[in-house]
């Protein structure tokens, strides 16, 4: 039996490889009324902002990439995203979800007396010659019915 040229070879990949990618476009593909799934139980949103001491923004990032968010998701916290404002320095952002409110007060309870959290705080006030955080904002959102989000 004659073995496919490499040329072919590579040209039947690239044709499967395309074939993929356009079937799962079309797969995922929704109208507005499904994206914002009203049928979909509402979560509750907690957006919180974080203003750090001058110049120690950078060891908030640190503890957050390298620990918080492990153990915020150990603990049944949903990580939506993370922002820096382009206007404030030493401030982050972030959203976490949960199922209501009863499974955030959970969450964080159990979040606080992590044992890992208390090392992983002291370790980065140590490393970072005092506290980091000097203040937080919480605000608590629920999506509204027509939200792509839920």
């Amino acid at each position: 039996m004659k073995q496919p040229t490499r040329f072919r070879k590579y040209t039947l990949a690239l044709i499967a490889l395309f074939a993929i990618t356009l079937l799962a476009a079309f797969a995922t593909r929704r109208s507005p009324e499904a994206l914002a799934g009203p049928t979909l139980p509402a979560r509750l949103f907690e957006m919180r902002t974080y203003y750090t001491h001058t110049g120690k923004l950078s060891h908030l990032h640190d503890r957050f990439r390298n620990h918080t968010n492990y153990l915020f998701v150990k603990h049944g916290m949903t990580l939506i995203g993370y922002w820096t404002p382009e206007d404030k320095e030493d401030t982050l952002v972030y959203i976490l979800g949960f199922p209501n409110r009863e499974a955030r007060k959970k969450s964080f309870q159990d979040f606080g007396n992590d044992p890992e959290w208390k090392r992983v705080v002291a370790e980065s006030h140590k490393s970072a010659g005092g506290p980091i955080v000097q203040k937080i904002d919480s605000q608590f959102l629920t999506p509204t019915d027509y939200s792509p989000i839920r």
